[in-house]
């Protein structure tokens, strides 16, 4: 189904649950990549080497998973609703303070407790939506959901080019762009129901526990957290240290790392929605395969470019397979989770596989520093790995496409 088909398919009040969310992650993104952009500022201001900034990165994915758990358990037992407006809410207000923050330490303990408001929004949005559309669309709107990400970390480039480029402002002035995600809110609690899944359980009855609901299903759990290790190594090993690749390896100036970036995020936008649509014809695990192998031929043109007409090309059609992957994620982690925990176990898994993904950056910004300050050399056989392995871990899963939500099972 195409992601126009499935919307018509949708009623207002469901197009506003997958609006929503999509947003939700978007300025959840948002507010993670602003950082990426000042890593250098914010080491030459606290006088400190830039990998001691990117553990700020580290830490922020490290909490992920205590979120997931904190704020999926209160979605699974007060509503998918309510609980993500008070994480939204939650983590705009961190990312503010980090504006303010007055020394390195201050900053990381903020960048800690930012990572677990961001780690509860993704599988609250998720669930609500997935539980909210009809099984025939959830191919194309998982792609579109995921496809926030990427728009993310676009805005995150534009905001970058206007604080610094246009109005000079410095990396201080991101992060109280960063509040902005705090009106999302209002949209909420106006325009968005609850959950009917949820909904439904409620009505029928007391909630089983957690261990209850997860009797079968560990392996699955650790099967998903796998799964998203790699997806997570494959993503924040090709994004997270590209601006400080370009600006330290290639000595480009702002507005060539604004267009590279945006160049990037526009590929990884039309690889998940391309790559989400498409799983719904061939099913979630070929096409996760098939997105992860095609990122192989680019990466060449993305880490050695040589030129800007070239990079931007390599960007480009390296973040449609690495977000085309991701674009299946939503639908697939949704579709392989038990109904009464479907709020906890899919943000859960993959912010576990976040937690071992977690010193992707600052792993790579290490073995730069220990080879001259040679990111390319360091991103490239990266991504080469992280690559087979992530197909070879998705084409031993199950396929769940269209599983029927409501009935207890996964």
């Amino acid at each position: 189904m195409s992601l126009v088909a499935a919307f018509r398919a949708l009623d207002s009040r469901q197009r506003h649950t997958v609006l929503a969310s999509f947003l939700g992650w978007t300025l959840d993104a948002f507010d993670f990549f602003l950082l990426v952009f000042v890593i250098g500022n914010i080491a030459g201001e606290f006088g400190v080497a830039t990998k001691e900034v990117a553990f700020s990165i580290l830490l922020t994915l490290a909490a992920r998973p205590i979120g997931a758990l904190l704020f999926g358990r209160l979605a699974d037992r007060y509503g998918r609703r309510p609980v993500l407006m008070v994480d939204v809410l939650l983590f705009s207000v961190l990312e503010l303070a980090c504006a303010f923050a007055p020394s390195l330490t201050v900053l990381l303990v903020l960048r800690f407790l930012f990572g677990i408001a961001m780690g509860g929004e993704w599988g609250i949005g998720a669930s609500l939506v997935m539980e909210s559309i009809p099984a025939g669309s959830r191919g194309a709107v998982s792609g579109l959901l995921q496809s926030g990400y990427p728009c993310g970390y676009f805005l995150g480039a534009l905001a970058y080019w206007l604080v610094f480029g246009v109005f000079g402002f410095g990396w201080r002035a991101m992060f109280v762009v960063g509040a902005l995600p705090a009106l999302l809110v209002l949209y909420l609690r106006a325009r968005v129901p609850e959950s009917p899944v949820w909904e439904a359980r409620r009505q029928a009855g007391k909630p089983r526990h957690v261990l209850h609901a997860m009797r079968g299903h560990w392996k699955r759990l650790v099967y998903m957290m796998l799964l998203m290790a790699a997806f997570n190594m494959f993503s924040h090993g090709s994004q997270d240290m590209y601006p400080t690749f370009l600006k330290s390896q290639l000595h480009l100036g702002t507005g060539e790392v604004t267009l590279l970036t945006m160049l990037l995020n526009a590929g990884a936008i039309v690889g998940g929605l391309f790559f989400g649509a498409w799983s719904e014809r061939v099913g979630r695990r070929r096409a996760m395969v098939v997105a992860a192998l095609l990122a192989l031929p680019c990466i060449p043109l993305w880490a050695f470019g040589g030129s800007l007409v070239l990079l931007g090309l390599g960007a480009f059609l390296i973040q449609v397979m690495v977000q085309g992957a991701w674009g299946v994620v939503p639908s697939y982690l949704n579709e392989m989770s038990p109904d009464e925990v479907r709020g906890t176990l899919p943000g859960f898994a993959y912010q576990l596989g976040n937690l071992l993904a977690a010193s992707t950056a600052y792993a790579q910004a290490w073995l730069a520093e220990a080879h001259g300050g040679n990111y390319a050399m360091v991103m490239a056989p990266w991504m080469a790995a992280v690559a087979v392995l992530l197909a070879l871990l998705a084409w031993l899963g199950p396929e769940v496409r269209g599983v029927r939500f409501g009935g207890g099972q996964a």
